[in-house]
């Protein structure tokens, strides 16, 4: 059976005109949806312009709300309300919070402390890695990991939500019912398996440029501290670690290259005020009140010894082409080449555009 109630919230959520700011200063003179579905269109012209009054009733609005009650009784989905005790409390704390959520897959996990990890969708090959681990040992600390499902950063950080304990959350800039990019469509059905996706947004909803910015505020929202893994000075992710900041959130960055343009949005942060992180520990040990749970799992990080063998003890750590290498070395340059495919294949190094490569490697302690 239909819960009216829900029924309600989506009536005012699905209207078009009704951001949520109208809905909450409406829930406030009224009460519930249903009260204020009960009062005289005229009463309500107060808060609501005419072209919002006359779609509130209509059959448009009647087939979305009936879409979205079809929705969400399936199994591992449902739509959160403020009303709600499973809706995130901390989203109750900041200045925009969304009158409802559609969430599929482990609800509870909105409940429990989460770490934003957020980066370039360009992002380099040590870059994904060091999202993956971060993620992943972070996650095997307990905390669940959050991001918005885009390449790059994003979905290495959800893979290393999904190896620990702590899973991960995708906070969507589409509809619930969309998977953007397409590229990530079995990234998001693992997630809505083992772990959660979650959008404010309507059912079919497209990527929209202007829906990102307000996603990620939810992202920032839901967490106890924003960890940044590369990110250009234009990047949204310095979007969400601003929002994080203004939201009383920890914030941290990964520090890179200062020759590389990925690194220099995370200097920027680390300048204002980010906690320069290296590690896991480096982010655990500044979240007062939580308590890192064991992490057996989590893979030893490379000695000091193993990482200066052959090649890579000439590379450094910034890109570096072939001659500079032979000069380094003391090597031929079939010799050098010939390393330099072994390193790769071994996924110690990554090739880059213009003849480059650069050193991969596991981030300390993760």
């Amino acid at each position: 059976m239909r819960d009216p109630g829900l029924a309600g919230w989506l009536q005012l959520a699905l209207t078009p005109g009704l951001g949520p700011s109208t809905i909450r200063n409406l829930l406030r003179e009224h009460g519930l949806p249903q009260a204020v579905l009960g009062r005289k269109r005229s009463e309500l012209a107060r808060y609501v312009a005419a072209p919002a009054l006359e779609a509130l009733d209509s059959s448009a609005v009647r087939d979305a709300v009936a879409r979205a009650l079809d929705w969400a009784a399936q199994p591992g989905r449902c739509v959160l309300t403020l009303a709600d005790e499973d809706y995130p409390r901390l989203l109750l704390e900041i200045a925009d919070p969304p009158p409802l959520l559609y969430a599929q897959g482990r609800v509870e996990l909105l409940q429990r402390p989460g770490l934003a990890i957020v980066g370039s969708r360009n992002a380099s090959a040590q870059g994904e890695r060091n999202a993956e681990e971060f993620a992943k040992a972070l996650s095997s600390a307990g905390l669940t990991v959050i991001s918005g499902l885009a390449l790059g950063i994003d979905a290495a950080a959800h893979r290393g939500g999904l190896a620990g304990t702590g899973s991960t959350i995708a906070v969507l800039g589409t509809g619930i019912d969309l998977v953007y990019p397409q590229r990530n469509t079995g990234l998001a059905a693992e997630i809505a398996q083992r772990g959660l996706l979650l959008s404010e947004f309507a059912l079919g909803t497209p990527a929209a440029a202007h829906n990102f910015p307000r996603r990620n505020r939810l992202i920032s929202g839901l967490c106890r501290g924003c960890l940044v893994i590369e990110a250009a000075l234009a990047s949204g992710s310095l979007i969400t670690a601003r929002l994080a900041a203004d939201q009383g959130r920890e914030v941290f960055a990964v520090p890179g290259s200062i020759h590389s343009p990925l690194s220099k949005g995370c200097h920027s942060l680390i300048k204002s005020g980010a906690k320069l992180v290296e590690c896991a520990d480096d982010v655990l040990s500044e979240l007062s009140g939580f308590r890192a749970a064991a992490r057996a799992d989590v893979a030893d990080p490379v000695t000091p010894a193993a990482e200066a063998a052959g090649l890579l003890a000439f590379m450094g750590h910034d890109p570096v082409d072939v001659d500079a290498l032979c000069e380094r070395a003391g090597l031929s340059a079939d010799q050098v080449s010939s390393e330099l495919l072994r390193l790769e294949l071994d996924g110690r190094v990554t090739a880059l555009p213009g003849g480059l490569f650069q050193r991969l490697e596991k981030a300390r302690g993760a």
